[in-house]
């Protein structure tokens, strides 16, 4: 069984390790298996790649690197700054993730 994450797919997050320190962006896709996560604009890096359909010429791409999730915080839009993640049960009875800075529930 997969470990539950803090982050999901589409989540703003902010970097607070590491060489990109202190950048945000929103999450692209979540790699549950090495516990790693692309988040748009942060960890870029340069990869050559060969002339294909979409590159008729090749060149050097850059894109995004996976960052692992524990160098990640979810941002607050509420309180404006980095929070961490609790779940609780809502009216319904249903797990919900909320923010521990503003106590909100995260949609």
């Amino acid at each position: 069984m997969q470990k539950k994450l803090h982050i999901k797919k589409g989540d703003t997050v902010v970097v607070i390790a590491g060489n990109n320190k202190g950048k945000k962006g929103r999450v692209l896709e979540v790699v549950t298996s090495t516990e790693r996560a692309l988040v748009e604009g942060v960890n870029m890096m340069k990869k050559s790649t060969k002339p294909n359909a979409k590159a008729p010429q090749g060149g050097i791409v850059e894109k995004e690197a996976p960052v692992h999730i524990s160098n990640l915080m979810l941002f607050d839009a509420k309180a404006g700054k980095p929070t961490r993640v609790g779940r609780r049960l809502n009216e319904e009875g249903k797990l919900v993730r909320y923010s521990k800075k503003s106590g909100e529930e995260i949609k």
